[in-house]
């Protein structure tokens, strides 16, 4: 059932929560009652893209949203159907979570097809409850429990981040190293990546709790709106982590152009010491004749205590003035 032939996985489902896995050649079978079918393609299969086109009995508007190559969280009415959009967090190893996989849906009343690129752990969740016989009992259903199986799976990466953001405030604290500016605009840039998908995805899930159609009932209604406050919740978390890591940044920021400007002030003042002395010494190290104390044997002496002479009142003129 794995992704060989362009079919994921395809069930029967008898409205009790159990079904029937099926193959390519029992796609097409009536439904009765509470009974409805659920398809899962990979839509790069060309099998996959040759049964929707063909033998799906899908409009062609339809198919074509099925298997775009990139989409935004987003649902349409079409007729007796929801067309629905959704991403889920990239749990897939060697992936950034950042890297929302895309799955997109087509509900009508006794059928269900979705698609995807990339493998996605609530599909998986899906099927293990099918096969535990608590799968959804209605295609409603089964809208409920993949979006809260996705918005589920996104708790842990925002938890990650935030954590993350609390980690760098300490070193930021504790610590002045440059290093931490790379860390924090990765940081940014995973929040802003994260919130491109889910801003929108929050729109369509409060639009699908107030969507009229036939096969939604409720308690279905209910339970989306339920789902679509937790999304609204993430956004506004990933908000104020993103605002967090702004101000952290700028923190960072401050403490190491103000770290800057101590060392230039520093270098500024031993200039500004050793000025008027090499100025002296230059002065006195030019080669013509009439230099004072050229032939005194205790010239030297008497040049040394007029430098450290004119180094105190120097440093005496800075502190009067508050320069130290």
């Amino acid at each position: 059932m794995e992704n060989s032939n362009g079919l994921i996985a395809a069930y029967f489902l008898d409205g009790q929560g159990s079904g029937k896995a099926l193959s390519w050649k029992q796609l097409n079978l009536p439904h009765q009652g509470n009974d409805f079918l659920w398809i899962h393609l990979d839509y790069t299969h060309p099998k996959a893209r040759q049964w929707l086109m063909e033998k799906s009995g899908v409009d062609k508007v339809v198919v074509e949203a099925l298997i775009a190559d990139d989409t935004r969280p987003r649902s349409s009415i079409m007729k007796d159907g929801l067309l629905i959009m959704l991403r889920g967090v990239n749990m897939n190893p060697s992936s950034n979570p950042e890297d929302m996989v895309s799955i997109r849906l087509w509900i009508e009343e006794g059928r269900v097809i979705s698609t995807r690129k990339r493998r996605l752990l609530s599909i998986s969740d899906l099927k293990d409850a099918i096969v535990n016989n608590d799968g959804p009992t209605s295609p409603g259903e089964l809208l409920v429990m993949l979006s809260d199986s996705l918005v589920a799976r996104m708790s842990s990466t925002i938890n990650d981040i935030d954590e993350e953001v609390d980690q760098l405030e300490n070193e930021v604290v504790e610590s002045e190293n440059a290093m931490l500016r790379q860390k924090l605009a990765a940081v940014r840039m995973q929040v802003i990546s994260i919130r491109r998908y889910l801003a929108p995805q929050r729109d369509t899930m409060s639009r699908l709790s107030q969507d009229k159609v036939v096969w939604l009932s409720d308690i279905d209604r209910i339970r989306l709106r339920e789902i679509s406050d937790r999304v609204i919740r993430y956004v506004e978390d990933l908000d104020a982590v993103r605002d967090r890591a702004a101000v952290v940044q700028e923190e960072l920021a401050n403490r190491l152009t103000e770290q800057m400007n101590k060392r230039m002030y520093m270098l500024s003042m031993v200039a500004a010491v050793f000025l008027p002395l090499g100025f002296i010494t230059g002065l006195l190290g030019i080669n013509v004749g009439g230099i004072p104390g050229a032939e005194n044997p205790l010239g030297f002496k008497w040049v040394m205590i007029t430098l450290f002479l004119l180094v105190l009142v120097q440093i005496w003129i800075f502190k009067r003035q508050r320069w130290f």
